[in-house]
């Protein structure tokens, strides 16, 4: 009798902790060589981040405010387009175009309203900036239909070498039907041309009732994506259920397999599948087990921190703190626990100054200063 309970214990420990990473790296607490100060003060969710080329900051709040700071100074933007504030939804990411000094182009993604049903989907559109209000709204991709369904929008943008934009959008918990159709939105990374047109040679371009602008799927839900500074290759981070966060690198047609394989299991401790791969199915650079919640990603440039540069920055909702991963090529060779106890991390980026700053919900946000 006693064997047998040791056994049930050691089982239902088993499911309950998910799957052992076979690419687990320790995690290190790196000691401080820089200050934490804070930049921007009172915000509730912060979850996007972008510079114009005066220095000045766009922020986006997640019940819709678009924000600039300039001197020290927030201004509320007007005319933002109405987002579907429920949730996990509302406004999201924003990045500038590239040749954003010549054309003026500023990305956003959000939970929109418009098209069918009840509810609200993830959209990408662009807009100008004149004096203190959005102008020239055109909308680029909405996915559909609309559902009341509160989780898994995504949503971050980023432009590759060659000026298409990417963005992702989570698959809004239909995790059975949408992630691994490529005839319907949700659980994917998209690949548009910066006016919105879908390029000819994405990898179902050419299928019928397929949706075009897909590039990848098999994905749960990237809340980070950043272009790798010297390969210019797109790296993204998904949230994967109770274990089995992950890190790839976007691939033209790849399934990276959610929910077919999995690392994690059911937040109730339950399987969701015995399979962590499968032939066709992209395998992850790194995955986490337990989750870290993973929010906003980028790489360390410039020289202000030249004992990390190359390194990748993750930030973690769950332990409130940011993880600075060491690679070799593509693989995680070390992790080190930067920024600890800053706070629930929304995003992570490198400013045009050369430092890191890190959205803080509830709070605001910090950039570090080297010591």
């Amino acid at each position: 009798m006693k064997l047998k309970f040791s056994l049930l214990i050691f089982l239902m420990l088993f499911v309950f902790c998910g799957q052992k990473n076979e690419k687990d790296v320790a995690l290190q607490t790196e000691t401080p060589s820089y200050k934490i100060e804070k930049v921007v003060q009172n915000l509730s969710n912060p979850w996007g981040m972008a510079w114009l080329p005066d220095g000045s900051m766009l922020i986006t709040e997640k019940d819709g405010r678009l924000i600039h700071f300039k001197n020290g100074e927030k201004t509320e933007i007007a005319n933002v387009p109405k987002v579907y504030n429920s949730g996990q939804g509302g406004l999201l990411d924003i990045e500038l175009h590239p040749n954003y000094k010549e054309n003026g182009w500023i990305y956003m993604t959000y939970a929109s309203e418009e098209g069918s049903g009840n509810g609200g989907h993830t959209a990408l559109m662009r807009c100008k900036l004149e004096g203190n209000s959005l102008t020239n709204i055109e909308t680029l991709y909405k996915a559909a239909p609309n559902t009341t369904a509160g989780q898994h929008f995504g949503s971050r943008i980023e432009f590759d070498n060659d000026g298409f934009v990417y963005f992702s959008i989570g698959e809004r918990g239909e995790r059975d039907v949408n992630p691994q159709d490529i005839t319907r939105d949700g659980g994917k990374i998209y690949r548009l041309n910066d006016d919105g047109s879908i390029p000819t040679d994405n990898p179902f371009y050419n299928e019928p009732n397929t949706k075009k602008a897909i590039y990848t799927y098999g994905n749960r839900n990237p809340q980070g994506m950043a272009k790798h500074p010297e390969t210019g290759k797109i790296w993204m981070h998904e949230h994967g259920p109770k274990g089995g966060d992950e890190i790839n690198i976007v691939k033209k047609g790849a399934n990276y397999g959610w929910s077919a394989v999995t690392y994690g299991v059911n937040y109730s401790g339950t399987k969701i599948t015995d399979e962590t791969s499968k032939p066709g199915i992209e395998p992850p650079i790194y995955y986490w087990v337990p989750s870290i919640a993973p929010c906003g990603m980028a790489f360390v440039t410039g020289e202000k921190y030249p004992q990390w540069k190359g390194k990748l920055l993750v930030g973690s909702l769950k332990f409130a703190y940011v993880e600075l991963l060491t690679l070799d090529g593509e693989k995680v060779i070390n992790r080190e626990k930067i920024a600890q106890d800053i706070g629930r991390v929304r995003n992570v980026k490198m400013g045009p100054d050369g430092l890191i700053y890190i959205a803080v919900e509830g709070q605001g946000i910090f950039r570090l200063l080297p010591e």
